[in-house]
Parts: structure tokens; C-alpha cells; sequence
């Protein structure tokens, strides 16, 4: 069941080691392959082609038929509750057609969803380039900048917009090798040129692949996915290009739905009011994007329904905001026909202003708008096989039983409640000081509150004192700001909602990071010290006040008060370089530097785990530089967050194992030890883990992980050390179906082995991991 461990040397890095595995070629389906494909050229008759499936990869599965019949194809399998849906394939001209979707209820009659469906796709791609941001750290660390590096560490750009031409809009350019130029932006709609097809069976899925697909500096093939117990129907255009510096975006839709009488988009737009169009209007030459809550909307059409949507979060690249941009699209291409499907923008929105004085509504407009000059999109490094995905939901029920029957795979954006965990998120920049000064009270109740609450948050770990604020000033004025901002976040505080008042200073340490305390603390990180100020001071106002000056400062600060640390978005941002450049500094070794953020940044669609390389590449770096454990805290880092923003799909969270959530005034010390103790699991709230664990000891050992899921499965994974090398155990689950729960038991040998961690990932790219766990 399990595939054979793969081992990299910890000399080479485990970034390195993750680049390669996420840039190996597809093997599943070869060129090779593709043109045996190609050779089975099937007669071509007026109306298109009969077509010849390859069908030696198709094993029966129960419930699930795949069939070529007067040269169609169809497929039917059972989905929920009782449902049974179908899908038609042929070939006209070469392009892949969906001849029918359709959707039968227990005992009634097929619902046509749609038939004659052609998929489309289209990409703009521009250059990749390093930001400024990086660019500078790297100079600054030994070795400086080299072109190799330049090469290799553009891949993790935060700061691009690569389709901003000439400069970046809305704010100061922080890339190299600027101005961009016109001739790099390249606009591309597939093309098919397909002779066959070739019928697979993937555990509990039938997937549909038909070779000879073009679009632009892409090309590869176009695959169906039908799974199983669930009314999921994936369209993707699996492509690659060899251009050296490609960063991209995509639409991908269905087109040809027939315009009836009854026939109508339905959406939830961000205040959750259903709207909808019968498509009586003009002819759109354009898509028409739909800024809809749940990212979803739905072709309701004959009794039936068609939801379509992106994945929840791999479709997502980071940006400083959570602004719904409009992900799915609906157009009108004659008075018979229109088309639906998901589509990335080619650029943001800024934040909206907050701020009522002048000096606060500026400095926030500038900051809004700066935020649109960041719209990195996805990577393409050349050879990596890019999965551009649509999903669909076939549905016999109406577009609203519908609506909630897709919400489910999100828990309708929420993250559900977990005995025994509260669910924590960090690292936003709200200026929540500001807000409050601003106001002249301290009773000001800001909305992203109210977000963080509806989805389900417990606790939030603010960082104020960014940019915004003064951070630097040695004395008073901070430390009367200090004062509000606790204030503010202990009346925001409640008995089931915690606001703690973090930091992010970036002072002493090397790069940036976050600095958690387990009650309010004052102190300044100033450049010099006031005359006669000491390190310690006992203020009659705020009691003990500590003024740092060195990283021995923060240090002490640290252990006098029980805090903790973490490198905040690891090299990449500000803190490219980090934690590499102080693996071998004391406070970097010790129990009070914890690890590193984790945020799925940047994007790579081949990759088969969100923050594949970056993230969970320094995750084992560290782990192996270090005597003590080293994690990751999912954060957010962003500036502000609205109800008609879409915050679940830019964000993963911390399931933190907690007794319940402290109290603002008893201090959060159950929180800083349950961190410091690697006592949570990170996820993007599809699948939870209820319980995680070594059972045995030595060769005896088993490795066991209670999850809980909604989207099918595709792998879980056991990663450890023995100290000189990292392993990977890759546990198939393509056979475990929607909506299920399973006690995962995983034979490990844990004789002389340093850590282990565990991790599931699902079929549309959510996933949870552990912490690692030392084992000696």
C-alpha cells in the first residue's frame, strides 16, 4: 500500500530536495505514451469522430461504469445520497466534447445538466522575476547575491505583478530587472488536437485524459475526473512549458449550455443575498466575473444543477489582503448559448480605508493601494507539469440544495469545532492602535472581529506596531500605545474569543518574526536608549519595562517572561535567507525559537502539497539544525479583513489542544506552552485530525492518525530522520471516498530515528499536518 522511502542527504538542504520532487516530469501518463495515443487516429465523419478509448488502465469499480458505446464514451458512477450521475465524452475536430452531464435521483428520471460542452481554457503568463526585498537580504548575508541564487529564489517572490506593465500600479516596483516590457505578456485560448482518449482507474476515481493540448507556451493534455460517492467532476488542462521564468493565471470553464426557458445563474454575492441571471441580456464579449460568496455559482436549469467553482485554497496565491476578486464566470456568447467557469483577475483590489481623521485615512489609502501592485500568480519553473483545474457539481436537487450540498466540502467556509482544540490564527496587521486612537475610544468594535468569529476562530494572535504606529520610539509614546492596545484587545476578548496583542518587531534577530508573550508586556526596541534608561525599569504607570538593544536583549526578554519566537514567513519577504543565516545562533537553538509561519506562498500548481518546497522544506531544515523541535504556525499576514471578503480561501489555521480558551486577564500561558510544545496540527479546514501518535516502541512501532475529511483523499504521508537523512513514506488514499473518517496505521521502525511527522493531503490540494515529534 505504501510506496518505497525516498531518502535526501540533510547537507543538501530539504528545500532542494523538495524543487526537484515538485519539478519531476508526469510520469502517469508520458509523452510516449501520448503518441501511441496519436497514432490511433480514428475516421473522421461529418458531425466528429468515433471515438477510440484506450481502456487498459480501467479496472471496475463497484457502482461505477466506464463504456465505449457507437463510439461515445460514458461513464456513470454513484454520488451522494442516492444519486447517480453521468458523463458523455466524444471528439469533434479534434476538440474534446462533453457530450451530456446529467443527474438522476433514486428512482427518477435523468436531468440533462448540459450536453455538447466544449471545456476552454486560456492563460496570461509574464515574467518572474526577484523582488528588491529579497534581493537586498541575500546581499547583506555571507555570500551575498549571486546570479545562481537570483535564479533559484525568484520562484519564492512575494513582491511581483508580473502583468503590470510598464511598473508596478498603486505603489513603489519591488522587482529586478525592471521595466517590464509589453512582448512579456503572452495571451493564450487552447486548442485540441485529439485522436483518442485513455480510461483510468485511480483507486476510487475514473479519470478521462485525451492528449494534444495547446495553449500558448503550454502544452499537454486535458483529463476528466469522476469520483466515486461523490457528485465531483473535475476538468483540468494538465500542461507544461519550458520557458525559464514563467508566472501565470488561468480561466477554465465549460461552454455551450443551452439558454432555455427555465435557465438561469444563481450566486451568493458577499452579503450572502441570492442573485441571479436568465441571460436575456446583450451578448457579453468578455467573462463576466461574479464576486460570490463560497466562490460558487450554479447553472440551474430542467429540475436539475450545475455548482462550478475553484478548488478552496490551492487555487489562491498570497497577497496582503483577502479582497473577493470574482473567481467564477459566467458569459453569454449567443442568444442559445452561454459558458461558465473560474477565472483568476490579472490584478487586486486594494483594502478598503479605515480611519475617520485625516492622517489615518491617508496613510490608509496609500497602503490600500499599494497592496495592488502585489499580484504574484502562480509559477510554471520549466518542466513541471501544471494542474489547471474547474470543478462541477451534478446535482438532480435545485440550485439551492445545491448551494448547500457544495458548501459542505468547506463546512460552508467555517472551521469546524473540534472537541479538546480551539482554533488559533496569527500574524495581522489591523492597526487595531490606530483604529481605537482614531476613534478616541476604546469600545470601537473593528468588523474583522466579527469575520474571525463566524468562521469559527477561537484566538487570534494580532501584530500591531508595524506600519503603523511607533514602533521605534524608545519611551513614552510607545508605551502609552502599548497601554490602548491592550486595553482594546481585552474588551474585544470574550469567553470563547481571544485577541492576543502580538508583535512582529524584526529587531536584532535577522529577518522578520513574531514575538509572543504570554501576558501584556511593555517594552521598546529603539535604536539607542534614552539618557539614563537601563535594560529594566520599574515604571509607575506600566510596572516592569524592559528597553531592548541586542538579540541577548529580546533573549532575556524571552526567558524572564516566558515567551516565544518564530521566524516570520521564512526565506522569502524580509526574511529571505532565514532562519538559514542563524541556524547556529544560540537563541535560534533554543526552546524559545519555536520554527517558522507557514502560509502557501508562493504557488506552484504541480506541486502536490500547498507550500511544497519553501515551507515544509525549511520545516525539516530546521529540524535537522536543531537539538530542540522546530514547527510551523499557519498565519495570515495580512492588513485588514471585511465580511464581504473571502479570508477562508487565503487562509490556513492552527487546532491548538487547549482545555478551553483562556481568559484576557489570566493571560494566554496555556497557549504560548501549547505551541512551544508543537501540540496542534495546521490545517485548511477540510480535514481534521482528531488524534495523532507513535503506538509501540522500536521496530514495533506503528504510527497511528485518527482524520476526518470531505473532499476524497489523495495521499497521507510519514516524514522522519534518522539524523542524516529524511524519509518519506507515501501512503495512497485515491480509494477513500468523500465525507469519511479513517484511523490511519502506519508500521514504522522508530529505532535510532531523530523525528517524525504525518500529514494527509485530498484530491483538490487541502490538506493537515502534525508537528514532528522527537523520537531521541
Amino acid at each position: 500500500m505504501a510506496e518505497a522511502s525516498s531518502a535526501s542527504t540533510v547537507g543538501s538542504g530539504m528545500r532542494a530536495e523538495y524543487a526537484r520532487a515538485g519539478r519531476r516530469p508526469d510520469v502517469r501518463i508520458s509523452k510516449l505514451f501520448f503518441a501511441a495515443i496519436a497514432i490511433m487516429a480514428c475516421s473522421r465523419v461529418a458531425a466528429g469522430q468515433s471515438l477510440s478509448c484506450d481502456m487498459k488502465e480501467y479496472k471496475p469499480i463497484v457502482g461505477v461504469e466506464a463504456e465505449v458505446r457507437a463510439g461515445v464514451l460514458e461513464v456513470t458512477w454513484p454520488g451522494e445520497r442516492g444519486e447517480t450521475l453521468r458523463a458523455e465524452f466524444a471528439i469533434r475536430d479534434g476538440q474534446p466534447v462533453v457530450r451530456e452531464l446529467s443527474a438522476q435521483k433514486k428512482g427518477g428520471a435523468w436531468i440533462v445538466l448540459g450536453s455538447d460542452l466544449a471545456p476552454e481554457f486560456q492563460v496570461t503568463s509574464g515574467m518572474r522575476r526577484l523582488s528588491d526585498t529579497q534581493a537586498n537580504e541575500y546581499k547583506r548575508l555571507p555570500g551575498g547575491l549571486t546570479p545562481e541564487l537570483a535564479e533559484e529564489e525568484k520562484w519564492n517572490a512575494f513582491w511581483d505583478a508580473p502583468l503590470n506593465v510598464p511598473r508596478t500600479e498603486g505603489g513603489e516596483d519591488r522587482s529586478l530587472g525592471l521595466p517590464r516590457k509589453p512582448e512579456e505578456i503572452r495571451r493564450a485560448t487552447a486548442s485540441f488536437h485529439a485522436t483518442g482518449c485513455q480510461v483510468r482507474t485511480n483507486g476510487a476515481r475514473v479519470e478521462v485524459s485525451f492528449a494534444g493540448l495547446d495553449m500558448g507556451i503550454f502544452s499537454g493534455r486535458l483529463q476528466f475526473t469522476m469520483y466515486r460517492g461523490s457528485n465531483l467532476f473535475r476538468v483540468e488542462a494538465i500542461a507544461e512549458t519550458n520557458e525559464p521564468s514563467v508566472a501565470y493565471r488561468y480561466a477554465a470553464g465549460l461552454k455551450g449550455f443551452h439558454i432555455g426557458a427555465d435557465t438561469r445563474v444563481l450566486w451568493r454575492d458577499t452579503a450572502r443575498t441570492w442573485q441571479e441571471t436568465e441571460l436575456g441580456g446583450a451578448v457579453n464579449t468578455d467573462n463576466v466575473s461574479l464576486r460570490a460568496r463560497n466562490r460558487l455559482g450554479i447553472v440551474e436549469s430542467g429540475g436539475g444543477a450545475l455548482g462550478f467553482f475553484p478548488a478552496p485554497h490551492k487555487f489562491f496565491f498570497a497577497r496582503e489582503n483577502d479582497v473577493n476578486l470574482g473567481y467564477v464566470y459566467y458569459r453569454k456568447d449567443s442568444e442559445s448559448s452561454f459558458a461558465v467557469g473560474v477565472t483568476q483577475p490579472e490584478r487586486g483590489d486594494g483594502d478598503k480605508p479605515v480611519g475617520v481623521s485625516e492622517a489615518v485615512w491617508t496613510h490608509r489609502v496609500q497602503e490600500s493601494r499599494s497592496q495592488t501592485g502585489n499580484f504574484a500568480l502562480y509559477n510554471a519553473p520549466p518542466g513541471t507539469w501544471q494542474r489547471m483545474a474547474v470543478y462541477f457539481y451534478l446535482s438532480a436537487e435545485s440550485g439551492r440544495a445545491t448551494q448547500q450540498d457544495v458548501a459542505a466540502y468547506t463546512h460552508d467556509d467555517t472551521y469546524k469545532p473540534m472537541p479538546g482544540f480551539e482554533v488559533l490564527t496569527s500574524h495581522f496587521h489591523f492597526h487595531l492602535l490606530e483604529m481605537l486612537n482614531d476613534r478616541g475610544s476604546l469600545d470601537y468594535r473593528p468588523q474583522w472581529a466579527d469575520v474571525f468569529r463566524g468562521i469559527g476562530i477561537n484566538i487570534v494572535i494580532l501584530a500591531d506596531f508595524h506600519s503603523d504606529s511607533h514602533p521605534d520610539d524608545p519611551g513614552a509614546v510607545r508605551e502609552k500605545e502599548q497601554q490602548v492596545y491592550f486595553q482594546g484587545c481585552a474588551r474585544l476578548s470574550d469567553k470563547n474569543f481571544l485577541v492576543i496583542p502580538g508583535e512582529e518587531p524584526n529587531a536584532y534577530l535577522g529577518g522578520h518574526y513574531m514575538m509572543l508573550l504570554p501576558h501584556p508586556v511593555y517594552w521598546t526596541h529603539a535604536p539607542a536608549r534614552l539618557a539614563g534608561q537601563s535594560f529594566v525599569e520599574n515604571d509607575p504607570a506600566y510596572g516592569t519595562v524592559y528597553h531592548a538593544q541586542s538579540a541577548e536583549d529580546v533573549t532575556e526578554i524571552l526567558g524572564r517572561e516566558n515567551g516565544i519566537i518564530w521566524q516570520a514567513h521564512p526565506e522569502t519577504k524580509s526574511s529571505a535567507g532565514y532562519p538559514r543565516a542563524v541556524r547556529s545562533k544560540d537563541y535560534f537553538l533554543s526552546d524559545r525559537f519555536i520554527g517558522a509561519s507557514w502560509e502557501s506562498l508562493p504557488v506552484d500548481l504541480s506541486e502536490e502539497r500547498l507550500c511544497q518546497v519553501r515551507c515544509f522544506g525549511t520545516l525539516d531544515d530546521m529540524n535537522e539544525w536543531s537539538p530542540t523541535p522546530k514547527y510551523m504556525i499557519a498565519e495570515g499576514d495580512t492588513y485588514q479583513t471585511f465580511p464581504e471578503d473571502d479570508l477562508y480561501a487565503q487562509l490556513a489555521v492552527n487546532y491548538v489542544r487547549l482545555a478551553g480558551v483562556p481568559k484576557f486577564s489570566d493571560g494566554w500561558a496555556p497557549v504560548v506552552h501549547a505551541l512551544q510544545s508543537g501540540d496542534y496540527f495546521v490545517t485548511t479546514g477540510e480535514i481534521l485530525l482528531h488524534s495523532w501518535g507513535i503506538e509501540g516502541q522500536g521496530a514495533k512501532s506503528v504510527y497511528t492518525a485518527d482524520a476526518e475529511w470531505t473532499f476524497p483523499l489523495e495521499f497521507a504521508e510519514l516524514v522522519w530522520s534518522d539524523g542524516s537523512a529524511v524519509h518519506r513514506q507515501i501512503i495512497p488514499a485515491t480509494e477513500m471516498q468523500a465525507f469519511g473518517r479513517h484511523t490511519f496505521r502506519i508500521p514504522f521502525d522508530a529505532t535510532g530515528k531523530k523525528w517524525v511527522r504525518f500529514a494527509v493531503w485530498d484530491a483538490a490540494g487541502n490538506g493537515a499536518f502534525t508537528q514532528p515529534v522527537r523520537l531521541k
